[in-house]
């Protein structure tokens, strides 16, 4: 599947974006999807996930109750929702899908369980 992630740009601390991730093919309903990001510096780490049909998701413990992760199948679109803003969010952000949904339920949280990846958009937040 591919994937083109949009949503990101310049915010001030305490603000709100909302990242979109489009994705190509009519197997998107059968992914669990995740976004990640990548500060500067730093190693790629996981945010958030949802299940392939949207009825689990799973957070990062520094975005719990600031970030919802969400999909519409219909529309081949997964979403992150991002409230509370802090600095150390600013990293470019990048959907994901990843086929264990065929083998489990469960949403991995590790980059090696994602096949597809988006091209990343970029959140900076201001203090």
């Amino acid at each position: 599947v591919q994937l083109q992630a949009s949503g990101g740009g310049l915010v001030q601390a305490g603000g709100s974006l909302r990242l979109s991730c489009a994705a190509s093919g009519r197997t998107f309903s059968g992914y669990h999807m995740g976004w990640f990001r990548q500060a500067p510096g730093k190693e790629r780490e996981f945010v958030a996930g949802v299940s392939y049909s949207g009825g689990s998701t799973v957070y990062a413990h520094f975005v719990k109750g600031r970030f919802t992760i969400s999909r519409d199948n219909a529309k081949n679109t997964v979403f992150l929702q991002m409230n509370g803003l802090k600095p150390e969010d600013t990293a470019v952000y990048y959907c994901a899908a990843s086929k264990f949904a065929l083998i489990t339920p469960d949403i991995p949280m590790q980059t090696y369980a994602y096949d597809d990846w988006g091209q990343g958009t970029l959140v900076t937040v201001s203090s």
